[in-house]
């Protein structure tokens, strides 16, 4: 029996076949989920006028309610509901961990947003592979006339920076690796590689079935911390779970400081003024975009930590304007 069982494993392991790896959602974090469902339309509302789903309706967001508190941005839609799963496949093609079910998908493309950069990181890989690396796809771009647009990078997020997602009842961490075009009907949010999709709900989903109810919380971290960089990460991992495993580490570190006080919205609260401001506002007196800082006051309103900037002359204090955001140096 036991001979029988290593040899089972092996083949799997030759096949690329392996153990989805996947946690619980640690309790600061399940309390920060359902505050963000049972908190209604976010406040600071970064970029709105989104799709869950093309049969949907024009009313999600990216949100930055606690950019300045916690050092995230997130979707969110009204009422309770946040974003679906789409299932991506762009990226590399064919590979062991490939099963065959992106084959389903209609709209794959064969590169990612950030192909160069995977490439230049030298790991003998030319891109993202959507069946071994659980990236997300965030942002929206798009020349359409009254196409909804959004550029993470604006507000601090970095290419291949780590994300959380919230889904199934699990904690999955991943990489934003992809950006949303205008080649549909509607700017969409919502949508991550099928080795994602694939820890969240099992196998059943495929290239072209994902997970239709808005429930999934995806959690982007600006500033470089949240970058694992060419060696920070298995870039050329043959599986999932060995690529979310050399990440996890990073994960932990940037979600810990998540909820550590008391749950509810930084200071602040309607768009366009206190913490954050509308759409391109400024953060009046919250604490650093990072994870871990902490909430305060600065000499300029408005160009306190987390404020969006564009020269170094813009942020109070000893604040410099790091990647558009007015962080600490």
């Amino acid at each position: 029996m036991v001979s029988t069982l290593l040899l089972w494993y092996l083949l799997l392991s030759i096949l690329g076949v392996t153990q989805v790896s996947t946690r619980d959602v640690p309790v600061n974090i399940q309390n920060f989920y359902n505050t963000v469902k049972n908190s209604g339309t976010c406040s600071n509302k970064l970029a709105t006028g989104f799709w869950s789903k093309d049969s949907g309706t024009s009313t999600f967001s990216y949100c930055g309610d606690y950019l300045a508190k916690y050092g995230v941005v997130y979707i969110k839609g009204t009422s309770t509901a946040m974003a679906n799963m789409d299932v991506d496949c762009d990226g590399a093609q064919g590979g062991p961990a490939d099963d065959g079910r992106c084959g389903s998908s209609s709209d794959t493309q064969s590169i990612t947003a950030f192909q160069y950069i995977v490439e230049g990181y030298a790991k003998g890989i030319h891109d993202l592979n959507a069946n071994v690396h659980p990236y997300v796809v965030f942002g929206n771009t798009g020349a359409k006339p009254g196409w909804k647009t959004f550029n993470p990078q604006e507000y601090g997020i970095q290419p291949l920076s780590l994300m959380a997602v919230v889904c199934g009842g699990q904690l999955i961490y991943g990489v934003w690796g992809d950006i949303n075009g205008d080649d549909g009907a509607h700017p969409v949010v919502g949508e991550a590689s099928i080795s994602l999709a694939t820890a969240c709900y099992g196998r059943n989903v495929n290239g072209n079935s994902g997970h239709d109810n808005d429930d999934v919380l995806y959690l982007a971290f600006p500033g470089g911390a949240a970058v694992p960089g060419a060696n920070g990460a298995d870039w050329a991992a043959k599986s999932y779970a060995q690529f979310e495993q050399s990440i996890q580490g990073l994960g932990d570190t940037l979600i810990s400081k998540i909820g550590a006080d008391q749950p509810g919205p930084g200071s602040g609260g309607s768009p366009g003024g206190g913490s954050g401001g509308g759409t391109g506002g400024g953060s009046g007196g919250g604490g650093g975009t990072g994870p871990g800082a902490g909430a305060g006051s600065c000499e300029w309103p408005g160009h306190c930590a987390g404020a969006v900037c564009s020269t170094y002359d813009d942020c109070s204090d000893i604040l410099a304007c790091i990647n558009r955001v007015c962080s600490r140096p």
